[in-house]
């Protein structure tokens, strides 16, 4: 979208200042605001979609910074005008990123962008350019981010599986039987680890298939995550728990908001704030990508079915068994969305200094309240167990894997100046 089409605060009528000034035109800040609207947008495939929201929350928080650096910029940028609006700025980082990565929803993003600039209040009079020069500060910013991932490897996410069946080996897994996906995100490019590698999960007992660990993993999964058993138990708390998770708990976007709502932070650490938590989501959900096809394990569904081939004697064979959810189409260990939460709320924990974090989230028409992040971060382990679709071991391993690149993008990424 070429910066002309971007509405000017010299375009608005009469009515769209009265409306700018009226209190019904609010939103809770320009960052969370344009934090819900690039989660309606940007939909598809986890690992997809967290690249795609890091990408625009860098560009708002890039924006920002070139107003009144308080933060590192993730892409320098020349220092915009002090009296840019940081709203005008904020919105047109979002909808020029957005537009980009989802063009098919240009027409949608720039009614949102045109409303949200119109509900800007009056530049002062000798500030005449407060909101063109907010504008061009939220394109540059975007334009940079932009460029710097046009090569990233977002648009290979697939390469061909070939490894034939053999006991603990990943297969196509019944009832879709779909081909395995994302394991071209191996060479997706990190925002802020080092390399794909870098927080690779070691070997685990649980591949041993011989062994106790993997034994005590079969059989809970076998027990609590049949699909006849969850299905003949649909109210009961596992099988709602189950539902939640993929239902909204890979939003944790959505549950950030709930969580830093009323804190009183401002654009500026909300956008910090922001970009750190999907930065860190994407760069976890790189390295649980290599550490699943580094080890390539097979799914609880093909286990189970071929317990007979596992020469383990404290598992049976059940050949008709299916999973309470489906499968995705790429092997088990590590999980990704116990990494997913994992990374979020440590992001989370970092930046609010504490666990003990009290909030209440409803998902899949399903609510679920927590008195630490921790709460939330053990139950989306047990999701993807009573789902079917996961040895606990591989959702535990995730989580700390997730959590340690967490770690360290909060101390390496967006530091206060």
């Amino acid at each position: 979208m070429s910066a002309h089409r971007l509405l000017s605060r010299r375009t608005l009528s009469p009515f769209a200042i009265c409306a700018a000034l009226s209190p019904f035109a609010a939103h809770a800040d320009a960052v969370t605001d344009w934090n819900e609207i690039a989660g309606q947008y940007v939909v598809g495939p986890p690992p997809i979609t967290a690249r795609h929201m890091a990408v625009v929350h860098i560009a708002m928080h890039d924006a920002l910074n070139a107003i009144e650096p308080r933060y590192a910029s993730y892409r320098p940028q020349a220092r915009a005008p002090a009296a840019a609006s940081p709203q005008a700025a904020v919105a047109a980082a979002a909808f020029t990123t957005l537009s980009r990565i989802v063009p098919a929803q240009t027409a949608a993003l720039q009614l949102r962008y045109n409303n949200r600039i119109s509900e800007l209040p009056p530049c002062p009079n000798d500030q005449q350019q407060c909101i063109s020069d907010g504008i061009a500060t939220g394109i540059a910013a975007a334009e940079a981010i932009l460029a710097h991932r046009a090569n990233d490897g977002i648009n290979s996410p697939h390469r061909p599986y070939t490894l034939p069946a053999a006991p603990g080996i990943y297969q196509k897994t019944p009832p879709q039987l779909g081909e395995p996906q994302f394991a071209g995100l191996v060479d997706l490019t990190p925002f802020a680890i080092d390399h794909r590698a870098q927080f690779r999960a070691p070997p685990n007992e649980l591949l041993d298939l011989r062994s106790a660990r993997y034994a005590r993993d079969f059989r809970e999964v076998k027990a609590v995550g049949d699909s006849v058993v969850r299905s003949a138990n649909v109210d009961s708390r596992k099988s709602r728990v189950a539902r939640f998770w993929p239902g909204g708990g890979a939003n944790s976007n959505a549950m950030a908001r709930v969580i830093v709502a009323g804190r009183g932070f401002d654009l500026w650490q909300h956008a910090r704030l922001f970009a750190l938590l999907n930065m860190a989501v994407s760069d976890a959900t790189i390295q649980i990508f290599d550490t699943k096809y580094t080890y390539n394990f097979w799914r609880p569904v093909t286990a189970i079915r071929a317990a007979d081939t596992d020469e383990n004697p404290a598992t049976t064979a059940d050949p008709a068994w299916l999973p309470y959810l489906p499968t995705p189409p790429y092997p088990d260990y590590t999980c990704g969305l116990p990494g997913h939460v994992g990374a979020a709320n440590q992001v989370l924990r970092q930046f609010l200094g504490t666990d003990r974090i009290a909030f209440t989230y409803t998902a899949a028409g399903i609510t679920h309240s927590y008195g630490a992040l921790s709460h939330a971060d053990a139950e989306s382990a047990d999701a993807r167990v009573y789902a079917g679709i996961h040895f606990r071991t591989g959702c535990e391993l995730g989580h700390r894997l997730a959590a340690d690149v967490a770690r360290f993008v909060f101390a390496r990424a967006l530091r206060p100046l």
